[in-house]
């Protein structure tokens, strides 16, 4: 049996439980090492050092004139895709545009009745670094990561977006990427990936601008790369291994819930895909339909290994039990498949995304539907929420105050200093008091 189902109630059950709940990893000792040396190596030698970690990884014969995408490159790209490319790329802009729009955040001003102006000034970011995953060596060119990366940030106004994706082995890279950052106005792009791209995003280089936040997921090395440098830039957040929460009754369609756990599945052999349902019934069949479907996946073996290491089928008493495990879990992403899946949206707490009902596939979200599938995970949706314009921007707060009004509220303010201690701060009111002034 591929997943063995477990009651919650059971010894067994309660440990899964807390496993799941512990559930967050740091990078193992020998990849922090790793990645520390890369990042160092990249700020002491830039460009040189690029070129090393390419040609060693990557792309071994590429040279330094490869290494910025060129026009002609760009317009190459574009007569190497298909129409039918063309017109599913265009109606995917269009839903993510239509749909982070909605986030942008405006400045705003408030006025006290004794005029003291306050209030916050919103500013994008300057640059931003958007990692899109090479994909099986360039040949799986993972678009989607290019419209989730590069579309909130255009929206949010960020001037200078630097793309870095790795090349294949002959140096270059898949024209459907080019062609969707060049849809979305991405100009300058760089064929550099793994730790040592974030690096050069992180310090800058020669060859390749410093940014203000690097957002866009990856393998270990690139997660622990972004871990290091967070700080010196802003990044999206600490991404583990993808992970889904499908929650059903005995409602449910068990092929439908089957091929949603071996989608997360087929992303890694760590990728965690749960089900929590209220039915024995559903739970064996969910059993069967994952040992029968893996068998038609071309990475049958990837998922057969994430569901075997990891998989998690958990029986509960009702749904009210499994919305309660779920707000605890806080999965990445989570679907409700179960009767009236709307009636229960208020009592989610903590999910990066939720999909309500059979015919929501978490694909969709990743893809189609307009939000973005850069989400939290290993928990961190407690805390944290998904990509999105906001991401690319920064809040200044706004303060003016009259003489008048600093006078009215100068026993205040120095009354507050001098209890912390700091007499500066009082004596800096209190020199404005004075008459004449």
């Amino acid at each position: 049996m591929i997943i063995t189902p477990v009651k919650s109630s059971t010894d067994s059950g309660l440990e899964l439980i807390a496993q799941l709940l512990n559930r967050f990893r740091d990078a193992d000792t020998d990849c922090s090492r790793a990645v520390a040396a890369i990042l160092a190596a990249v700020r002491e030698k830039g460009d040189k050092a690029l070129l090393e970690y390419t040609r060693r990884f990557d792309a071994p014969n590429f040279q330094m004139s490869q290494l910025q995408v060129t026009r002609k490159e760009f317009d190459r790209a574009h007569s190497q895709v298909d129409t039918a490319f063309k017109e599913t790329l265009a109606l995917a802009i269009e839903r993510l545009q239509f749909f982070h729009e909605q986030e942008l955040e405006k400045s705003w001003t408030l006025t006290r009745d004794d005029g003291v102006i306050t209030g916050r000034l919103v500013r994008p970011v300057s640059a931003a670094g958007l990692y899109v995953p090479g994909g099986r060596s360039g040949r799986t060119p993972l678009v989607s990561s290019v419209l989730m990366n590069g579309i909130p940030a255009g929206i949010a106004g960020v001037q200078k977006r630097i793309m870095v994706t790795p090349p294949n082995e002959k140096g270059e890279v898949h024209p459907a990427l080019l062609v969707a950052a060049s849809e979305i106005g991405i100009e300058e792009v760089f064929k550099v990936g793994s730790s040592w791209a974030i690096a050069a995003l992180a310090y800058g280089t020669k060859s390749i601008p410093r940014v203000d936040v690097i957002v866009g997921p990856g393998n270990q090395y690139v997660a622990e790369a972004k871990h290091q440098v967070a700080g010196i830039v802003g990044i999206d957040m600490f991404a583990g291994p993808s992970e889904v929460l499908i929650v059903a009754d005995d409602s449910a369609n068990p092929a439908y819930i089957a091929a949603d756990m071996l989608a997360q599945a087929e992303h890694d052999p760590q990728a965690l895909a749960m089900l929590v349902t209220t039915s024995t019934r559903i739970a064996e069949q969910v059993v069967t339909e994952l040992e029968h479907q893996l068998q038609e996946l071309d990475r049958s073996e990837i998922a057969s290994t994430a569901l075997k290491n990891r998989g998690v089928i958990l029986l509960v008493a009702d749904v009210n039990e499994a919305i309660g495990l779920a707000n605890k879990i806080a999965a990445e992403h989570l679907e409700l498949m179960i009767e009236k899946p709307d009636t229960w949206l208020q009592s989610i707490q903590h999910a990066g995304a939720i999909f309500l009902g059979n015919y929501s596939p978490e694909a969709a979200g990743d893809y189609l539907a307009g939000p973005n599938h850069v989400l939290p995970t290993m928990g961190t949706a407690r805390f944290s929420s998904a990509l999105g314009v906001e991401t690319f921007l920064k809040k200044s707060s706004i303060i003016s105050y009259s003489r008048a009004a600093l006078l009215e509220d100068a026993p205040h303010i120095m009354a507050l200093a001098n209890l912390e201690g700091l007499s500066a701060h009082a004596r800096s009111v209190a020199v404005r008091m004075k008459k004449g002034d």
